[in-house]
């Protein structure tokens, strides 16, 4: 008998990841709520609303209901949008077992609670957090479709789980790394989406190389000061669900992120650069999101605050950049309190 697998929600990156399976030769249920994707997905292998002009493998097949979807299954891939996310596992939990393995692929917080999405998962199975596995790393669905080589990162409280998705998602296209930095995994996956924005717009107003250089550096710098104030590994954000995730989707069209800046950058209004995607852009949920944690958590974020005031209070993209460069004066390595230092170090 063969094994099988559950993709929960059929938009790009779902989908891209159940393919993977698919090629392994898994047979794969993906989820839909979408009568008219389930049948183009069955009858016509494709998926045209998120990966136009893409062959779908034969053994993924798409389904409207979650009990079949997961019946027999033992993996679960929760591949939601942030706002989605809880209310897919509240779906999901009827028919979870305790021998599933579940990995979610969803880059963002919940909106109102600030969650991580491990944490929404977890209190919705009713099930610990070491239970879940994350996975994140450099990877566009559009790619990973196309069988690109792409390598990612598994990431758990438990090394157990983090192997068994390993071993899941394994293939000759697609490589797995693992990681006990949960957190670290998460923060550094949902973050990295403000300085796409940052640097989409960079792009958008005519700026050169020299300021994406600059964005992506100190918004590294940023991301990472604030995920070790709240208790993530430093080095999660030097290797693939940090700089390698920030790379791509701050320098390649296929981000959706990107994209959404760059227009924001050439002076579309932000209700006209929503309504042209037809995609979420996870980065504008996070951007509110970073703007209550570093308060919360007392750590400058001088990038996400800009972008904060382009996106909520209108501030043309350009004067955002005259005030970072405005800044006062800093040492380059201002990057987390002497205690935090002190704590990693000892």
């Amino acid at each position: 008998m063969s094994e099988k697998a559950a993709v929960l929600v059929a938009g790009s990156w779902g989908t891209a990841l159940a393919s993977v399976l698919a090629d392994k030769g898994i047979d794969v249920n993906i989820w839909t709520r979408n009568e008219a994707q389930c049948q183009e997905i069955n009858e016509r292998h494709t998926n045209e609303r998120f990966l136009p002009g893409v062959a779908l493998p034969s053994k993924l097949v798409a389904v409207t209901d979650m009990e079949e979807a997961v019946r027999g299954a033992s993996s679960v891939v929760i591949a939601a949008p942030s706002s989605a996310a809880r209310e897919v596992a509240c779906l999901l939990k009827p028919y979870w077992t305790e021998n599933m393995l579940v990995v979610h692929a969803t880059k963002g917080f919940e909106t109102e609670s600030l969650k991580r999405i491990s944490t929404v998962i977890s209190e919705e199975l009713e099930c610990e957090e070491g239970r879940i596995v994350v996975l994140s790393g450099p990877s566009h669905a559009e790619e990973v479709v196309k069988r690109c080589p792409t390598t990612v990162v598994v990431a758990s409280l438990n090394d157990q789980e983090a192997a068994k998705a390993q071993d899941l998602f394994m293939h000759s296209y697609f490589r797995v790394y693992t990681n006990r930095d949960m957190l670290g995994a998460e923060l550094a996956g949902a973050f990295k989406n403000i300085i796409a924005l940052g640097a989409g717009m960079s792009d958008g107003l005519g700026y050169g190389d020299n300021a994406k250089a600059a964005l992506l550096t100190r918004g590294l710098a940023e991301i990472t000061r604030v995920g070790v104030e709240m208790g993530a590994n430093p080095l999660t954000f030097a290797g693939l669900a940090g700089i390698g995730d920030l790379v791509v989707t701050a320098t390649s069209k296929h981000s959706r992120n990107w994209r959404a800046g760059f227009m924001l950058g050439e002076g579309t209004p932000l209700e006209q650069v929503l309504s042209s995607m037809g995609m979420v852009v996870e980065g504008i949920r996070t951007t509110k999101a970073a703007h209550t944690i570093s308060e919360k958590y007392q750590v400058q974020m001088p990038i996400a605050s800009q972008i904060y005031h382009v996106l909520f209070e209108g501030m043309n993209p350009k004067t955002a950049v005259e005030a970072l460069m405005g800044r006062d004066r800093k040492t380059e390595m201002e990057m987390m309190s002497i205690e935090t230092w002190e704590q990693w170090h000892s």
